[in-house]
């Protein structure tokens, strides 16, 4: 039998874990449980579960990016919360027939983005299962004094978005509807596919932050925008009991995406696309404008956290009414 046709049955439990070896830290497989190092620092832990049909599938996510993309979700958790990473356990369910060479890709993925941003797989798990599933634990760490918290936000603070959103919506819709992509610029799909594919976590922000003093970095509020720019500044303004205005204007929305998609729907994806894995910092006017010189295209203070607890969406520059933004057009996970 070749290479490609070996699945988990052929293999059995533990020559799969043999061959996942190679992917992890020394001694990451083999024991009960992983065990750390004594550390001076906070602990962060997260923990995402990615289920086929719901958050990938062979028609839109291939091996590696499936391993990717699970790594990039927790590790976006963890910079949203200032921590650095450390390691990360990896539980996997899968049907007896699901290929070695599926497998052996999602590990390349995850050990891709761990080598690009830190980290390493020090355990998990196997089990069967009648669809394929993966359970991440990211595991962080940072300084006690310059925790990353939601409910730090205070009135008169601006808001700032790190980077473009609705672009991983763009590259899903890409993804489903091949066919589309004729209507772009070679240069808009392969962004807006990697977007959705490939996610940056935000560690360039952290490492920032990472020069700013501890009394600048606690008047921080701050979580990713994985659930959607508005999910974030909505859960911001609940945890601190406040309201917000955002700027149409100042949304950050590509150009490119609106001439594909026009106005309407670009800023339905901005707003509610989800899974772009920028940061969403509330924070000083100054300190914003401080940020912003070192971040890329698509950064931008985009509103003001206020007293009140309305989250509106100001049409600052058109004739359209002042928007609420609630909880019922955001991304519900039931």
């Amino acid at each position: 039998m070749s290479r490609q046709q070996l699945t988990v049955a052929d293999l059995g439990e533990l020559e799969l874990l043999r061959r996942l070896r190679p992917f992890c830290a020394p001694h990451g497989l083999g024991d009960d449980a992983a065990v750390l190092p004594p550390r001076s620092q906070s602990q962060v832990i997260t923990t995402d579960v990615l289920v086929n049909g719901v958050h990938f599938s062979d028609r839109t996510t291939p091996p590696d990016a499936v391993g990717w993309r699970a790594i990039a979700a927790n590790l976006s958790d963890l910079a949203a919360m200032g921590a650095r990473p450390v390691g990360v356990t990896v539980g996997l369910a899968l049907p007896s027939d699901t290929p070695l060479a599926w497998i052996e890709g999602v590990y390349g993925g995850m050990a891709d983005c761990l080598q690009a941003y830190g980290g390493e797989i020090i355990g998990g798990d196997v089990a069967r299962s009648s669809q394929k599933v993966l359970s991440i634990t990211a595991v962080g760490e940072v300084s006690p004094q310059r925790v990353i918290r939601r409910d730090r936000a205070q009135a008169g603070q601006v808001i700032l978005a790190t980077g473009w959103h609705g672009l991983s919506h763009a590259g899903l819709e890409l993804l489903l509807q091949p066919e589309r992509q004729q209507d772009l610029p070679i240069v808009a799909c392969d962004t807006f596919i990697q977007a959705h594919q490939r996610p940056v976590p935000r560690f360039d922000v952290i490492h920032q932050l990472a020069t700013w003093s501890d009394d600048q970095l606690s008047a921080i509020a701050g979580m990713d925008s994985s659930d959607g720019l508005a999910n974030a500044v909505l859960w911001l303004c609940q945890a601190s009991g406040l309201g917000a205005r955002l700027q149409r204007s100042r949304l950050p929305i590509a150009p490119a995406l609106t001439r594909w998609m026009g106005e309407q729907t670009a800023l339905d994806w901005c707003l509610y696309g989800g899974e772009d894995f920028e940061l969403v910092l509330c924070l000083s006017t100054d300190s914003a404008q401080q940020l912003l010189v070192t971040l890329g295209a698509g950064a931008s203070i985009i509103g003001t956290i206020e007293t009140d607890s309305q989250v509106l969406l100001i049409d600052d520059v058109g004739q359209e009414p002042d928007l609420a933004l609630t909880w019922d057009g955001c991304f519900q996970h039931f």
